[in-house]
């Protein structure tokens, strides 16, 4: 966690590693950008506490041995481990962009990537680091995109840049460089800083917390997501490995033209290996049966 001049860091770890956290926090924090007080977080200027304590000797017992290999059911290595914990996992693929993601998260992250480009390089001197980007797309009846119908940007910027200098020096030199080749128009509706003043950002106006935002960090609303958070976990945690996994299957199905569009879904019990079930949604977009493309899966 991470609020005015305070971060906290804190959870289980099983781990024979020394890992100097307080250094890491530190070149992380300031890697981001906020090493000022101009930015509202210095991370020159703060208090770090971490409070890590061992992991529970019942959730390691039931990781490192799975219920499986407790009842003899299976001797294979691959299914000695247990799941980490309960829940549903969930992964996505479409044929919308070269990386296989909904084009409405692919341009939005680009369009963040590039507010924190053309503030390190100074192509906007007045830029601070906090930003976001959110984008609408309207779909067809065959799920093709069809005209970006709105672009929200939010950019933390100087006490003195004026409004109308932000939304035009972002207009020039964030969105439209990514957009130009897209589905973008006079129709499109361009929303930068909305609000107006975005001087107070970062940690000092809005608490920041790991797994708050789980859905910037998957699909962007797109496919459903099950609850889990990835950061701060170790393969163990299926709500981290199992998303992985669950996205390399639906990306290999679109890879592959058995389908435009495939959300896959797995769910595990605590100490367990085996998936409790599987489904795969394919949203009428399969080029083969939907049977063929199970059992291919399985």
């Amino acid at each position: 966690m991470i609020a005015s001049k305070l971060i906290v860091v804190t959870g289980e770890i099983t781990s024979t590693a020394n890992v100097n956290i307080q250094e890491v926090i530190k070149k992380t924090v300031k890697r981001i950008g906020y090493d000022s007080d101009l930015t509202g977080f210095n991370i020159h200027d703060c208090e770090i506490l971490i409070h890590l304590s061992k992991q529970s000797k019942d959730i390691s017992a039931g990781v490192s041995q799975s219920l499986e290999l407790r009842t003899g059911k299976t001797n294979d290595f691959a299914a000695a481990i247990g799941a980490g914990d309960q829940g549903m996992m969930i992964g996505f693929a479409c044929n919308e962009t070269p990386e296989l993601m909904p084009l409405t998260i692919s341009l939005a992250h680009q369009l963040t990537k590039k507010l924190a480009s053309v503030r390190k390089n100074q192509s906007i001197p007045w830029m601070l680091p906090d930003g976001k980007s959110q984008v609408t797309i309207a779909y067809d009846d065959s799920w093709k995109p069809t005209q970006i119908e709105a672009v929200v940007i939010s950019a933390q910027h100087t006490e003195m840049v004026d409004l109308e200098t932000i939304q035009n020096e972002v207009r020039e030199k964030v969105v439209e460089p990514i957009l130009s080749e897209q589905i973008f128009n006079k129709d499109t509706k361009l929303f930068i800083n909305p609000a107006g003043r975005f001087v107070v950002g970062g940690p000092e106006g809005d608490t920041g917390l790991t797994g708050r935002k789980i859905i910037v960090d998957t699909y962007g609303g797109v496919a459903r997501h099950g609850g889990g958070a990835f950061s701060g976990k170790d393969p163990s945690k299926v709500d981290r490995s199992a998303s992985y996994a669950a996205r390399w299957v639906a990306k290999t199905i679109v890879a592959a033209g058995l389908a435009d569009r495939c959300e896959f879904t797995v769910s595990y019990a605590i100490g367990v290996a085996e998936p409790m079930a599987i489904n795969v949604e394919l949203f009428g977009t399969e080029n083969v049966p939907k049977e063929t493309i199970i059992s291919a899966i399985k």
